[in-house]
């Protein structure tokens, strides 16, 4: 699996985002790349083709799901505690921003670190 290149990384990082986007969404980005490139507005790694479409909607999005989802949540079970499941590119400026502001008050040493509860 080409995502286990990133098991040392885990035990070092704060957090751990598994982005699970909505089948749709995944599709819909799919398709305005596959238009883009096949109009010649984007610059693609290989050609565009039908049968590159059908594949890429119906055997590599699936099977990620399908597949790769529940193998990174096996590689990343020791890590739970810090992996989070987000949708969008949003929700994980949202949790970055929460743990920075945790982290800052951390050091400030507002919130008891053993507790995790403010400091009086």
């Amino acid at each position: 699996m080409h995502h286990k290149w990133g098991t040392e990384s885990f035990g070092e990082a704060d957090l751990i985002f598994l982005i699970k986007p909505n089948l749709y969404v995944q599709n819909g980005r799919v398709i305005r790349r596959f238009i883009k490139t096949r109009l010649g507005l984007e610059q693609g790694n290989y050609k565009q083709t039908f049968k590159n479409l059908s594949v890429m909607l119906f055997e590599w999005n699936p099977g990620f799901m399908r597949e790769s989802v529940p193998a990174i949540m096996e590689l990343t079970e020791a890590y739970k505690a810090k992996r989070i499941i987000v949708r969008n590119s949003s929700e994980i400026l949202q949790h970055v921003s929460r743990y920075i502001g945790d982290a800052s008050l951390l050091e400030a040493g507002a919130i008891n670190h053993e507790t995790g509860g403010q400091n009086e």
